[in-house]
């Protein structure tokens, strides 16, 4: 296909490649990769869009894994299942479940591929579990000179530690090997708490609960927490109305609306902040963990988020509220505040250290650069990472002070890329031309 423009989700980005290929085999991803080198194109290959940054944009041949989604093994014996590139994770959780399986953790969104999630650091909130990259024991990559590669701890193990969020620019990745277990259930507990007494309690709130989260509305001293515990069972959802009704009516549908009224009226946010922290009620149920870790989130956003050394918590979001308390901005999307233990992975920005990810957001059409780069410094002078899909300004001069294995990683993507077949825009930021 050609003259076909693609887009990020939030419209932060899009792009009209030369060339728009469909896959349908590792060997398709071959015959693409070599075609666009013999005629000088870059490479890049897509997923659903949700990241907000420049990340899979490209100006030659992109590549849509939409029919590189097959479950190609489930190793019981070994707790590791093999999965394609571009199957959603949302279908991956499922064909897990449907063979008493699950990941140890994830995300709260579900719609990405796998390799555009695992890519580009996705991650969700654990005492003990860290990000999807942290769960990948193996990768089959394209390199550039059209070599087909299994990467592993044992098999080119450099190329693993820098791939396993490498962004796409080590190789395309069209398989993915994750450690899996067996299926459990959360115990859910959600409950409105005000800010500081979730500051005050923040270590014990971290260590007695498997998974610790907290959503705070700007101009208020209110959030939202979120406590998923394993449990034995039985069971034990929300009705079916009581889910549509808060993760649909409310968090969707009324959400949406109250955004495009804080747009239209900035001033009124404030006071429709007080409503929205006090009209979610308390609830707790048991369900498969998959079910509980990730919701449905249809409205759509701009958010930047970066990950700071967890003692420095308080103090980044004692400076974040008297940035808001300014009034240069009124935001009507919570910022959310989640944890992940250090973990091994070369760019994971959880690599080498205990974390929390404070992430900000804007709703789509809202003016959001001014408030980021309110925030960012705040970020960035504790020694913030920012999440390589999300909106940020830093560059390699700056990645390279806060990412130690940062020049290792280089030094194999010059091994494997040397002419930069799989380099853009973003990657010219973030690593260097």
């Amino acid at each position: 296909m050609t003259n076909v423009t693609w887009r990020t989700w939030s419209g932060t980005y899009e792009t009209v490649p030369q060339r728009w290929t469909v896959p349908n085999s590792t060997a398709d991803v071959v015959t693409a990769l070599r075609s666009a080198a013999a005629e000088g194109l870059r490479v890049r290959m897509v997923g659903t869009g949700h990241s907000f940054t420049g990340v899979a944009l490209t100006d030659g041949l992109l590549l849509a894994p939409s029919a590189l989604t097959a479950l190609r093994s489930v190793d019981l014996e070994a707790g590791t299942a093999t999965v394609e590139a571009g199957r959603p994770l949302c279908d991956f959780n499922e064909a897990l479940a449907a063979r008493g399986l699950a990941l140890a953790n994830m995300g709260d969104i579900a719609v990405q591929t796998m390799a555009g999630a695992v890519q580009t650091g996705t991650h969700g909130t654990g005492r003990d579990a860290g990000g999807l990259a942290a769960q990948v024991r193996a990768l089959e990559m394209v390199l550039a000179d059209g070599r087909v590669v299994t990467c592993s701890p044992r098999e080119e193990p450099e190329l693993f530690h820098a791939a396993r969020v490498g962004l796409g620019a080590f190789g395309i990745v069209t398989a993915l090997t994750m450690a899996v277990e067996p299926a459990f259930l959360l115990h859910a507990r959600e409950e409105p708490m005000p800010l500081d007494e979730v500051l005050e309690r923040l270590e014990e709130l971290r260590a007695d609960n498997d998974h610790f989260e907290f959503f705070w509305f700007p101009h208020t001293g209110l959030t939202n927490t979120k406590r998923n515990n394993r449990v034995a069972g039985p069971a034990d959802p929300l009705s079916s109305f009581r889910a549509w009704f808060d993760d649909e009516f409310l968090s969707n549908s009324v959400f949406e609306v109250v955004n495009r009224l804080g747009r239209r009226a900035p001033r009124a946010i404030p006071a429709i902040n007080q409503v929205s922290a006090r009209a979610l009620s308390a609830r707790s149920y048991t369900d498969a963990s998959y079910r509980v870790f990730a919701s449905p989130r249809r409205v759509r956003f701009v958010e930047m988020e970066y990950a700071i050394p967890a003692d420095h918590l308080r103090e980044v979001l004692r400076r974040i509220r008297a940035v808001l308390k300014r009034g240069d901005h009124r935001i009507g999307f919570p910022i959310e505040v989640r944890f992940a233990p250090a973990d091994d992975v070369w760019l994971s920005t959880a690599y080498g250290r205990d974390t929390a990810y404070v992430a900000v957001h804007a709703y789509r059409g809202s003016p959001y650069l001014e408030y980021f780069g309110d925030l960012e410094p705040i970020f960035t002078e504790v020694g913030g990472r920012p999440h390589w899909g999300k909106i940020h300004t830093r560059d390699r001069a700056y990645l390279e002070s806060v990412y130690p294995r940062l020049g290792d990683a280089l030094e194999v993507r010059e091994r494997v890329d040397p002419e930069r077949r799989f380099a853009n825009a973003y990657l010219d930021q973030v690593f260097g031309p």
